[in-house]
C-alpha cells in the first residue's frame, strides 16, 4: 500500500476493506498520491464519498456529496461512462472552474466509473503530481479500466450476496486531534536532525506534527512536546490564517515545493518551506531577513499579518465550500436553473433531500420550483399563503432571519398553529432571500431524518441563502425579460400561414442566443385565390428596436403586395419607406408572387441570400436573382422582378442569413452543403424537411444569430 494511505478497519463485512485496498491498488498503479471512491446513494441520484486516501477528506469538503447531473469529474464520468483526464490547472479552469476555484494548484486528475454493463456503483478520481505529463498513457488508462472493472464485479457479487459495500471508515478529519506521540527516528538521525540550527517540523496529510526538533520549537516558541500532534496553523494563533493552510495544501495536491513568509508576533518574521511527499510535507523554518522598515525582504511577505487572534479562525473548508457554491450559481439562468442546480448539486453537497424556492408577490407566497418531494401536491398549501400566515417559510421571510429546525417536534414547538401538512422530512433549514437588502422569498431546504446544525454549517447555509436570492432574483429578470421578448416576437410574426389549394408549406423561425431572444428576422405570406405572395427578410440588430422595425417592415411589404405592386415594386415602396423612417438600420429581404396555374414565379431580392429551387427531377440550383441594395440605403434604388419556372413539385426555399453564414466557413460551401441536403430530403413532406435542414445545420450554426427557413411546393392540380 503506497505511504499516506489510510489503512482500511480491521474486521467487518467481507467489503469492510475493499474499496481501501482497490483505491491503493489504482494508486500504485498509476503512481498518484491522492484519491477517492464514490459510490451511488441506494434511493436518489447522489454520488456519496466512501473513502479518501493521500490527502485530508476536508480538502474535498465541497464535494463529499455530489449530484449525479452535476457538472463534475467524477459525476461526468459516471453519467457518460468514460474516463475523464484533466492534464493540468489551465484545462481544470477551463472545463471544471468550480474545482479550480476551489483547489487552484497545477496537478492532473483521471476521473473513472465504476460499473457493470448492466449497473453503475460509483467512481473513483486519483490526483497526479503536476509534473505528471499533460496526456496519460494508455498504460495508465488501461490500469485505471481494469482495476475499476474489477471494482464493479467485486461490488456487484457483493450486492448479489446481500452485503452491499458502503461508506468505510476513512481517517480522521483534519480538525480531530490524534495521539500526542512522536514519531521514532533512528537515535543517530534524531541526534543529526537535533544539532541543525535550521528548524525541521514533518507534518502529516492532515497538516498534524508528527516530529519537531529543537530549533523548530525555538523558532516557533512552542515546546517540542505541544508541537506533537497538533495542526501547524492551530498551534500557533499568529499562523491561523487560511493563507499558509493554503500553502500547505498547495504543496500537497501538486506534489511541489512551496513557501511562505509570517510574522511572529511582536516582529519576528519566519520563512516556511513546504516539501511535499506522498506521506505529508517536511517544513523547514528559518529567520527570514527584514528590511529596514522591519517586514521581509523577500516575496510573499504579509504586512497585514497585525493579530490574527483578533481576527479569529477562518476555516478554509468553509470559505471552499462558498466558493463552490458561488461559482455554482454563476450558472443559473433562469429560476427553474436556479430550482436544477440546487437540486442536483446544492442540496446533495450539504447532506438533504429536498428543496423548495418560494417568492413574496403581492403579499402572499408563491411557489417559483421544488424537487425532491415524495409528493409534490403537499406544496401546494404553499401557494398564495398570506404574509401573516403561522408557518416557518413565511415568518423567516417577514423577520430576514433564518431558521434551522432539526426535528419534527421542535416544528410543532416553533409553529404550533401551522397547518398539519407533512414534506416526509424530518429537519429543515429554512433560509431568508435578501437581494438589494429586501425580503423576496424563502429556500427550503428539507433534510431525511433529524439534523443538528452546527455553528459553521449554519453559518455556510446562511451565506448560501444570500446566494441563492441573488441567483433567484436575476433569474426571476431574466424570465421576465425572456417572456417579453418571445411575446413581442410571436406577436410581430404569422400565427398561421394561409394553406392556399395546390401548395405546401412549412416554416420555422429561430431565435439567436444573443441579446434579448428577440431579432429582427421575419417571414409572412398572404394569398388571395391562385396568387401567393411570400417574403422573407431580415433588419440588422438583435434588439426591440430591430424587433419593431421587423413589424414596420412586414406590413409594408404585405400592404404594397395587396395593393397589387409586382414584386419589384413592393421592394422600392418599401425601401423608400426605410428612408423615410430614418431608422438608423437596414433590411435585407426576399419578396415573391407565386403564379400556381401558370407554373411561375416573379422574385425581387434586395441585398438577401439567393433562394435555393429543387426542382421536380430533385436537382438543386440556387436562383441566381438579380437585386439591389439593402432597403433602407439608397432612397431611388431600383429592384427588378425575375420570372422563373415553378412547376409541380418544384420546392422553393427562403431563408436568412443565420442558416448558412457562420465565422470561418465559406458562404459558397455552406450553400452548397445545404443544396445537397435538400437534394436529398426534399422529397418529404416539408415539415420533414425543414426539420431535417435545421438539424442539419445546427452544428456549423453555433445559434448566434436568428433563423428564418420558409419552404414552398407546388402541388400537382387537383382535376
Amino acid at each position: 500500500m503506497p505511504p499516506g494511505l489510510p489503512y482500511p478497519p480491521d474486521g467487518g463485512t467481507a467489503g469492510g476493506a475493499l474499496l481501501s485496498l482497490a483505491l491503493a491498488s489504482m494508486m500504485d498503479d498509476v503512481h498518484a498520491h491522492a484519491g477517492a471512491v464514490y459510490l451511488l446513494a441506494p434511493d436518489e441520484p447522489v454520488l456519496e464519498m466512501a473513502v479518501t486516501a493521500g490527502l485530508p477528506r476536508a480538502f474535498a469538503a465541497p464535494w463529499e456529496r455530489i449530484g449525479l447531473a452535476s457538472r463534475l469529474p467524477a459525476a461526468d464520468a459516471l453519467r457518460e461512462r468514460r474516463l475523464v483526464w484533466v492534464g493540468g490547472e489551465s484545462e481544470m479552469a477551463r472545463v471544471y472552474p468550480r474545482i479550480a476555484l476551489v483547489l487552484p494548484y497545477p496537478y492532473t486528475m483521471a476521473a473513472m466509473p465504476v460499473a457493470t454493463d448492466e449497473t453503475p456503483y460509483g467512481a473513483i478520481f486519483v490526483i497526479l503530481a503536476a509534473a505528471h505529463p499533460p496526456e496519460l498513457g494508455d498504460l495508465e488508462r488501461d490500469l485505471l479500466t481494469s482495476a475499476c472493472r474489477r471494482l464493479a464485479l467485486r461490488l456487484e457479487r457483493e450486492a448479489v450476496a446481500g452485503r452491499p459495500v458502503r461508506r468505510e471508515p476513512g481517517t480522521p478529519d483534519a480538525g480531530e486531534t490524534a495521539p500526542r506521540t512522536a514519531a521514532t527516528p533512528p537515535v543517530q538521525a534524531e541526534h543529526m536532525v537535533a544539532r541543525l540550527p535550521e528548524g525541521l517540523c514533518a507534518l502529516d496529510v492532515h497538516g498534524r506534527v508528527t516530529f519537531a526538533n529543537a530549533a523548530a520549537a525555538g523558532l516557533l516558541g512552542v515546546p517540542v512536546k505541544a508541537l506533537i500532534g497538533a495542526q501547524l496553523w492551530t498551534a500557533m494563533p499568529w499562523l491561523n490564517d487560511p493563507a499558509y493552510e493554503d500553502r500547505f495544501r498547495g504543496a500537497l495536491i501538486s506534489q511541489r515545493p512551496m513557501s511562505f513568509v509570517a510574522l511572529r508576533p511582536p516582529n519576528d518574521w519566519l520563512g516556511f518551506s513546504l516539501h511535499p511527499g506522498t506521506d505529508g510535507v517536511t517544513a523547514r523554518i528559518t529567520p527570514a531577513p527584514t528590511t529596514s522598515t522591519g517586514n521581509p525582504g523577500g516575496n510573499g511577505g504579509r504586512e497585514d499579518a497585525g493579530d490574527p487572534g483578533a481576527r479569529g479562525p477562518a476555516r478554509l473548508v468553509t470559505i471552499s465550500h462558498l466558493l463552490n457554491l458561488a461559482v455554482a450559481m454563476t450558472e443559473a439562468a433562469g429560476v427553474q436553473d436556479v430550482v436544477d442546480l440546487l437540486a442536483g448539486e446544492i442540496v446533495p453537497a450539504i447532506g438533504g433531500r429536498t428543496v423548495a424556492l418560494l417568492a413574496s408577490e403581492g403579499g402572499r407566497m408563491r411557489v417559483l420550483g421544488h424537487r425532491g418531494y415524495p409528493d409534490p401536491r403537499m406544496l401546494d398549501h404553499f401557494e398564495g399563503l398570506p404574509l401573516t400566515a403561522p408557518t416557518a417559510s413565511v415568518q423567516v421571510l417577514v423577520r430576514g432571519a433564518p431558521s434551522f429546525v432539526e426535528s419534527p417536534q421542535r416544528l410543532t414547538q416553533l409553529y404550533p398553529d401551522r397547518p398539519a401538512v407533512s414534506d416526509g422530512m424530518a429537519s429543515w433549514a429554512f433560509l431568508p432571500l435578501i437581494a438589494s437588502g429586501r425580503a423576496v422569498g424563502t429556500c427550503v431546504l428539507g433534510y431525511p431524518e433529524p439534523h443538528t446544525f452546527s455553528a459553521d454549517e449554519r453559518a455556510v447555509l446562511t451565506a448560501l441563502g444570500g446566494l441563492i436570492a441573488q441567483a433567484a432574483e436575476r433569474a426571476r429578470l431574466y424570465d421576465i425579460k425572456h417572456r417579453l421578448a418571445h411575446g413581442l416576437q410571436a406577436a410581430l410574426l404569422p400565427h398561421t400561414l394561409p394553406s392556399p389549394r395546390g401548395l405546401e408549406v412549412a416554416a420555422r423561425y429561430l431565435p439567436g442566443t444573443e441579446g434579448m431572444d428577440i431579432g429582427g428576422d421575419f417571414y409572412d405570406m398572404n394569398g388571395v385565390g391562385d396568387r401567393v405572395s411570400a417574403v422573407v427578410g431580415d433588419v440588422e440588430g438583435h434588439n426591440v428596436r430591430a424587433a419593431g422595425l421587423m413589424g414596420q417592415v412586414r406590413t409594408a411589404v404585405r400592404a404594397y403586395s395587396a395593393a397589387g405592386q409586382s414584386p419589384g415594386q413592393v421592394m422600392e415602396s418599401t425601401n423608400r419607406l426605410l428612408v423615410d423612417l430614418d431608422a438608423g438600420l437596414f433590411a435585407s429581404c426576399v419578396h415573391l408572387h407565386l403564379d400556381l396555374p401558370g407554373q411561375s414565379a416573379l422574385v425581387a431580392r434586395a441585398g438577401h441570400p439567393h433562394p435555393l429551387l429543387r426542382e421536380p427531377d430533385g436537382g438543386v440550383r440556387v436562383l441566381d436573382v438579380a437585386g439591389g441594395p439593402l432597403l433602407g440605403v439608397e432612397r431611388d434604388a431600383c429592384y427588378p422582378s425575375t420570372e422563373i419556372p415553378f412547376p409541380p413539385g418544384s420546392v422553393i426555399a427562403l431563408y436568412t442569413d443565420g442558416l448558412v453564414e457562420t465565422p470561418g466557413t465559406d458562404m459558397d460551401d455552406a450553400l452548397a452543403d445545404l443544396a445537397e441536403h435538400l437534394a436529398l430530403t426534399g422529397h418529404l413532406s416539408l415539415e420533414d424537411v425543414a426539420d431535417g435542414l435545421l438539424a442539419h445545420t445546427a452544428g456549423r450554426r453555433g445559434g448566434t444569430d436568428d433563423v428564418v427557413l420558409l419552404l414552398l411546393r407546388a402541388l400537382t392540380p387537383v382535376p
